[in-house]
């Protein structure tokens, strides 16, 4: 295992301590993350109700969960975010239910992307900082498999149109991709992590 991985791994959070920490930090009108302001503020507050909603509602589909509970070995989903990021807000609670639904197989843990430069390099979107992104570790061999993030397809889609269309990000797009999870309600994260996943059972990664 690379190092830089490793390292992250030691320092690195369960769910529900992850939720904890950005909670604690909401308490003190601070957000995660070397930069405070505001704005960071009031997104962070507005994924911590997200995800309460999301805890609640999300479903793993009995498909996923056969196919999670039937992998060759055992994996850790180390995910690179950030309290602020409202697609790790939207795609967190989704990998925390398939991770519990694995009969542990799959063992989720989060690090905060400001606190891990050198991991976040790594694991670069088009040369930017992007996030979250889940980097899928073998536990058994000790190796990094493959990565995926910082959205689903049809996210990045939407989003890949609007910078060609329109321009920088805005207001009006943040709303457009909220909109798009709520009507996807999950499903794309778990195809396309569960085909990764598969892709690495069969030795198609």
């Amino acid at each position: 295992m690379k190092s830089t991985v490793a390292k992250a791994l030691f320092n690195s959070h369960s769910y529900a301590e992850y939720r904890k920490l950005v909670t604690d930090l909401l308490s003190e009108g601070k957000s995660t993350g070397s930069e405070q302001s505001e704005s960071l503020t009031n997104y962070s507050k507005l994924n911590e109700a997200r995800m309460n909603r999301l805890e609640k509602t999300i479903k793993i589909s009995e498909d996923v969960i056969s196919k999670l509970q039937h992998l060759n070995n055992h994996y850790i989903w180390l995910v690179i975010s950030e309290g602020w990021c409202g697609d790790a807000a939207q795609i967190l609670p989704i990998l925390d239910k398939m991770a519990h639904e694995s009969n542990k197989k799959i063992d989720l843990r989060i690090v905060l992307r400001d606190e891990n430069d050198e991991l976040m390099n790594q694991y670069l979107t088009n040369g930017g900082r992007a996030i979250p992104k889940v980097i899928v570790i073998c536990k058994e061999a000790g190796i990094v498999r493959t990565d995926w993030g910082p959205r689903p397809k049809g996210a990045t889609e939407l989003m890949n149109n609007h910078k060609r269309d329109v321009g920088p990000i805005d207001e009006k797009i943040k709303t457009d991709l909220q909109l798009w999870y709520l009507a996807d309600k999950g499903i794309s994260v778990q195809e396309e992590l569960l085909e990764i996943m598969e892709n690495i059972k069969y030795n198609r990664l």
